[in-house]
């Protein structure tokens, strides 16, 4: 059982890495930091959004419009973090098996 919740906190870190990786990436498209023309760029945004969106869009179902303010993001974020609090706080369990 020790190895699955490994597992499972590693899935958590990768997810919590693509989330920032995203969020990042979209400031630097919005400053004109990085360009879409360029296309390693566009390649990025595009697996990232893929990977994301499918969160971000229930998480949003249950969110006030906030005009141009996109707090999706910040929900999944405070998602994941929650998650591995509850997983950590039940390791024990997970090791007396």
């Amino acid at each position: 059982m020790q190895s699955l919740f490994q597992i499972l906190m590693l899935l958590l870190d990768v997810v919590w890495f693509f989330i920032i990786a995203h969020v990042i990436m979209s400031w630097l498209i919005n400053f004109q930091v990085l360009n879409l023309r360029q296309p390693l760029v566009a390649q990025i945004w595009d697996g990232l959004n893929r990977l994301l969106e499918p969160i971000y869009s229930r998480i949003r179902q249950f969110l006030p419009n906030m005009g141009g303010i996109d707090l999706a993001p910040l929900v999944a974020l405070i998602a994941v973090y929650a998650l591995r609090i509850v997983l950590a706080n039940n390791a024990g369990f997970f090791y007396s098996y």
